[in-house]
């Protein structure tokens, strides 16, 4: 017989790789789908070296996982737009998605190189995940990365778009 709670953790998990859309911060709550009809997301090339997370810079935030069940990590996220007060962004990781993309396409996951920047100290190369959008408060943003450059930042948000149907 099943585990009731397993269960309900991968029906939820699934629910939110459906959606695409995660509750960034401290609160790993799923958000709603945005309802037919409504606008895309405010999505405009503007950062500014105030301090403050503005679109089309790195910074880094806690991300939940996708299970979904309040664990995540901290790590580098890029900012691609507003919601209202909260920020949009799509998570960066340094692992190579290129390795394994059959298997990641399967679990609905979709990446893009990016290439490295000052965010990862390491210069790595980071990828984007394009099918997860995380909305963010902007209290929660732990410490401002860097700027991706404009080109960089376009083909993200164009990828992101063609993806996410915004």
């Amino acid at each position: 017989m099943a585990n009731p709670a397993r269960l309900g953790r991968s029906v939820a998990s699934a629910a939110g790789r459906l959606l695409g859309v995660v509750r960034g911060g401290r609160d790993p709550r799923r958000s709603p789908a945005p309802a037919a009809g409504t606008t895309a997301p405010d999505v405009e090339y503007r950062p500014h070296d105030d301090g403050r997370p503005d679109p089309g810079e790195v910074v880094w935030a806690w991300v939940p996982y996708d299970e979904g069940d309040g664990r995540g990590k901290d790590r580098p996220v890029l900012v691609i737009g507003r919601r209202g007060e909260g920020l949009l962004a799509l998570m960066l990781s340094s692992q190579d998605h290129d390795r394994d993309a059959a298997d990641e396409a399967r679990h609905g996951r979709l990446w893009t190189d990016v290439g490295s920047g000052p965010w990862d100290p390491r210069g790595r190369p980071s990828e984007v995940r394009l099918d997860r959008l995380l909305v963010l408060d902007p209290a929660d943003v732990r410490r401002e990365g860097a700027a991706l450059d404009r080109d960089r930042f376009d083909r993200v948000v164009a990828e992101a778009r063609r993806i996410q149907g915004w």
